[in-house]
């Protein structure tokens, strides 16, 4: 089946859900009353370590995964793409913190089969590393035709993604948004928009994009970037015989209501850019970073590096007629880009909303590759920092080719070599510490443990 927007997703549309502030209706909800009134208890956000102090709900969260490939055109290009449930990008997955997760991927890729794993990104994992998803360390990857139930626990709070960790699969669609909702005292909003997903995108396949990656070629450069998977595409940039475009595919619509606050949850989920994001004529409250609750503080534009996260608080300050542009830039000195511009339109109640915004974009400095100062950004909770480190140690981190020409990344000048049969973190439980030396450590050497 060829789809010529991105599957069945609402993100980015005018239809897409507002979230919660906590989610309630499962059987262990209804069974015992919430205490202070929320799942998390007493717990709270400038008080509670949350490294040290996670609430259990006993509270499950099910979700059940079908990965196929498809064709999408999310900016009006078709290609080829890696789905889950027929949605890109894939379903926004909720808990509260210290809910559990329990979610059932089906590996259904086929032409040609591969295998997958999913890594939820930012959870700590401490009472199960071995579904932390990357293959070849936690886990062998999901073979294609079976399946792997990921049960987890929500054990920090705030927005976050998950992604495939197999191959690049994650710059061909395999990724959606994460929210874990927690403690937010003296943060008030009205609305929360949930997931604002920020991505680069390219129109070759993922796996095309590895090969050129790793042999001496200039870094491929992404053709476009998008928001909530969706952004136009000038189409006579397409090479003669290239895939089909539809121009004026669409940009992601969102809704204001004046005088309210919303709450935006902001994911770099790109493949390569740092990113720069900004509203036209609004003022950003920062609320916090990654999982981490941060004193707010106000800023018109926040910077994004791969994985990270913002959470930020907007006041609809204009009049109810009003449209503007939200705008995600990629940095052109911190990554390969071919069209470093998206746009996303932000309607308020009365405004027409067939017409675009004629908003003017915020004016910041798009010259440094680096995050914004982190002078600004102070942990609500003040975490304790260690006097004596237990162990340091320096690592170097380089890239470049190996005796056949091959680019590899290097740690202290060696380079990782992954077994996907054999797991790291299974071999370590085997008692096999001699990896990468003897990776298949068999009984009675390596007894598996009972």
């Amino acid at each position: 089946m060829q789809l010529t927007r991105p599957g069945l997703s609402l993100l980015g549309t005018l239809s897409a859900p507002t979230f919660p502030q906590f989610l309630s209706g499962a059987a262990a909800d209804i069974k015992k009353p919430l205490q202070n009134g929320y799942p998390w208890g007493t717990r709270q956000a400038a008080r509670t370590n949350p490294y040290e102090n996670s609430p259990t709900t006993g509270v499950i969260r099910s979700y059940d995964f079908t990965i196929a490939r498809g064709y999408i055109a999310p900016d009006g290009v078709n290609k080829s793409v890696l789905l889950i449930n027929n949605q890109f990008p894939g379903p926004t997955i909720e808990a509260n913190w210290g809910d559990t997760f329990s979610i059932n991927v089906h590996n259904q890729i086929t032409g040609p089969e591969e295998g997958t794993a999913l890594h939820w990104h930012g959870l700590l994992q401490r009472a199960t590393p071995w579904f932390d998803g990357v293959p070849a360390v936690q886990q062998c990857p999901i073979a294609p035709g079976k399946s792997l139930t990921y049960t987890f626990k929500a054990d920090l709070f705030g927005s976050s993604w998950y992604h495939s960790h197999y191959s690049a699969q994650y710059a061909g669609g395999l990724f959606g948004a994460m929210i874990v909702h927690g403690p937010h005292e003296n943060i008030f909003y009205d609305t929360d928009l949930g997931p604002i997903l920020l991505t680069d995108w390219y129109h070759k396949e993922y796996f095309d994009l590895v090969e050129e990656v790793m042999t001496n070629k200039p870094p491929p450069k992404s053709d476009n970037n998008l928001i909530n998977g969706k952004m136009d595409f000038d189409c006579s940039r397409i090479p003669a015989g290239g895939p089909a475009c539809t121009p004026k595919a669409g940009i992601s619509k969102f809704n204001f209501q004046s005088g309210k606050t919303h709450r935006l949850r902001l994911i770099n989920a790109g493949a390569d850019a740092t990113l720069r994001f900004s509203i036209d004529n609004h003022t950003m409250t920062v609320i916090a970073q990654d999982f981490v609750p941060v004193v707010p503080f106000k800023t018109n534009v926040v910077t994004l590096g791969i994985g990270q996260r913002t959470d930020v608080i907007v006041k609809a300050n204009l009049s109810p007629t009003s449209a503007v542009f939200m705008r995600s830039n990629l940095t052109e000195r911190c990554a390969s880009v071919n069209q470093p511009y998206a746009v996303a339109a932000i309607y308020y109640e009365k405004a027409d909303k067939n017409k675009t915004p004629q908003s003017t974009a915020t004016v910041f400095d798009n010259s440094f590759c680096g995050n914004d100062p982190l002078t600004k950004t102070r942990p609500l909770f003040p975490f304790p920092a260690l006097q004596n480190a237990a162990t340091t140690q320096d690592i170097d981190i380089t890239f470049g080719p190996n005796s056949t020409g091959t680019n590899l990344w290097y740690m202290n000048k060696v380079s990782f070599r992954a077994n996907y049969d054999h797991p790291v973190l299974l071999l370590a439980a085997a008692g096999n510490t001699s990896y990468p030396y003897d990776p298949v450590c068999h009984p009675p050497l390596c007894p598996i443990p009972s």
